[in-house]
């Protein structure tokens, strides 16, 4: 399947036009200016053929004059292009991101799982970038440049419509060299932006698993992973490169040959008495002024060929669907009392591999229910579901009698808070982190959720308490540490729906105890999902599934399974031994 691209016109219409107030004042100020820098050429001509033939003192006065006006009209519109645009195309760039930022957050979690972070970095950070080259002084130079040659070829027909068709001759060699070569550029740049994102991607792991990579004393390893890479890149840059360099070298010739004409022409002209010295100066001049924009348009053509590509990747990124459907997900939840039902789920994370067969289960309303079983079961994709992280290819899970499908996602997950087992926390203090589902909660409620996660029984150790800073991804803390600091957040969050991903994996024999009971606190009157390799931390809940190959071997109590004496009990018996 073809890649969409971007065309000038989609750009036009989505970029340009709603800002064209600025870039109209961007035009008229490039009008002015060029119109000022016409000044120059013309005054050379009545400077040889009328002030120094002439020996006109006041002349010269004048004509000295008026070209330091136009010089200065020229710096003063080159400021305020500059002020005016430039601003609003950075401007627009932050923007931009932003937008794409919130796009990447409202992507669905199996996007994030075939997603390296660094290059998805990329694309919000560098994707956009390019912008500044259609909303700025790129564009505004490009209409200016068109204007200048325009009107240059106007005056330089004017002097000598023989000379000016043969100067017309290179350079409409170098135009049709130019367009060209902006077609074999633009997919090397989007390639470039591909690469440079898979590069990024690469190097945010490798920082993020330093210790991995030391601990293995892999750094050789990683070195050429990332040489590799950074080779790609330099192939690209240099293919863009030499494609560039061939167009300015080809401007080079063919403009030299253009000036060598003019000289020919220019002297044969005069000598036969059909120019002035004045006219061939000017037309010397008049055609360094049209051709200096030609050789600058190839330039800001391959500017604006970036930003296409740019636009490119950001524009495929935009259309992905999101994670919330507005129009499918129409139901939103008001008040949510707790009761989960799956009913024939199935799921697949890769085509004709499913992973869930016809899980049927129901979850009242503020009980417990525990998910045990092997490795690669299918537990957490369970909890996954319960979470809508995930969306069954077929059956049906319902919360409080309403299709899951069909709820908007923001009402469900008010009601929602996650203990996972390696829970994330962000760089920053204690305080932040705990904060974090509810930035403007009271110091009282955060006070009580620290006590009921025993938070304090660590935080009264640290010089600044709460306002610790723990490092990237609580770093500086122990796994129990953060653990309870994940606990506290959810506690804090106060929610109706709980999952808790072994949520006491990483404590030590006195930290599980002090868990336990701030666990059984938090989840009174919630609907809890607990998957738990320690059977022991599940006894008393409401019902227990034990999960096989995707499937539920066997449902009930504690003491219900162990009755039964089947996978159950010998789970349990074998981690009684141990």
């Amino acid at each position: 399947m073809p890649e969409k691209k971007v065309s000038i016109l989609t750009a036009f219409k989505t970029i340009i036009w709603p800002r064209r107030n600025l870039v109209f004042i961007g035009l008229l100020l490039i009008v002015i200016s060029r119109a000022a820098s016409f000044v120059t050429p013309v005054a050379s001509k009545y400077l040889i053929d009328d002030v120094i033939a002439n020996n006109d003192v006041e002349m010269l006065k004048v004509l000295v004059i008026v070209v330091i006006l136009a010089i200065l009209v020229q710096a003063v519109t080159s400021f305020l292009l500059t002020k005016i645009l430039s601003v609003q195309a950075q401007y627009m760039i932050s923007e931009l991101r932003a937008q794409v930022q919130k796009k990447v957050l409202s992507l669905p979690i199996s996007y994030f799982d075939n997603a390296k972070s660094g290059a998805l970095v990329s694309r919000i950070m560098s994707d956009v970038e390019g912008v500044r080259n259609l909303i700025g002084t790129g564009l505004v130079q490009l209409v200016g440049g068109i204007i200048t040659a325009i009107v240059s070829l106007v005056l330089l027909l004017r002097i000598s419509p023989s000379m000016t068709l043969f100067t017309f001759v290179p350079l409409t060699i170098f135009g049709i060299i130019a367009l060209k070569a902006f077609k074999i550029i633009r997919p090397i740049f989007r390639n470039r932006g591909k690469i440079n994102a898979e590069v990024k991607g690469r190097l945010t792991e490798t920082l993020g698993g330093i210790r991995v990579i030391k601990g293995f004393n892999a750094e050789e390893q990683e070195h050429k992973v990332f040489e590799a890479g950074v080779e790609e890149l330099f192939q690209n840059v240099k293919k863009s490169l030499t494609t560039t360099a061939f167009m300015t070298s080809s401007s080079t010739f063919l403009i030299g040959l253009a000036t060598t004409g003019v000289m020919g022409f220019g002297g044969y002209k005069i000598m036969q008495g059909e120019l002035s010295i004045g006219d061939l100066l000017m037309f010397t001049v008049l055609l360094g002024t049209m051709v200096a924009p030609i050789v600058q348009m190839s330039n800001i053509g391959s500017q604006l060929t970036e930003a296409l590509a740019g636009l490119d990747r950001t524009e495929e990124l935009m259309n992905m669907a999101p994670e919330a459907d507005e129009e499918q997900r129409t139901i939103v939840l008001d008040k949510v009392k707790g009761d989960m039902a799956f009913e024939n789920v199935s799921f697949a994370y890769e085509e004709d591999k499913e992973v869930l067969h016809g899980i049927s289960f129901e979850v009242k309303s503020g009980s417990v229910v525990a998910l045990v079983g092997s490795s690669g079961s299918g537990k957490s994709t369970i909890a996954g579901l319960a979470a809508s992280f995930l969306n069954p290819q077929s059956g049906t899970i319902t919360i409080d009698g309403k299709d899951m499908a069909q709820v908007d996602l923001n009402s469900f997950r008010q009601n929602l808070g996650v203990v996972l087992q390696d829970d994330f926390l962000f760089e920053g203090t204690i305080r932040e982190n705990i904060l974090f589902p509810r930035p403007n909660a009271s110091e009282e409620e955060l006070q009580s959720a620290v006590n009921a996660a025993y938070v304090n029984e660590f935080t009264d150790r640290f010089d600044d308490g709460l306002d610790t800073l723990i490092g990237e991804r609580g770093i500086k803390l122990s796994g129990g540490q953060r653990q309870r600091i994940a606990i506290a957040r959810a506690v804090l969050a106060d929610p109706r729906i709980l999952i808790l991903d072994e949520a006491t994996s990483n404590l030590d024999t006195e930290s599980e105890a002090l868990i336990q009971k701030s666990l059984a606190k938090l989840t009174e009157g919630r609907t809890t999902f607990v998957i738990a390799h320690r059977l022991s931390t599940i006894r008393k809940a409401n019902q227990i599934l034990v999960i096989e190959n995707g499937e539920i071997a066997e449902q009930g109590t504690h003491d219900e399974l162990i009755a039964k004496e089947g996978r159950y009990f010998n789970l349990f018996t074998y981690q009684a031994r141990i």
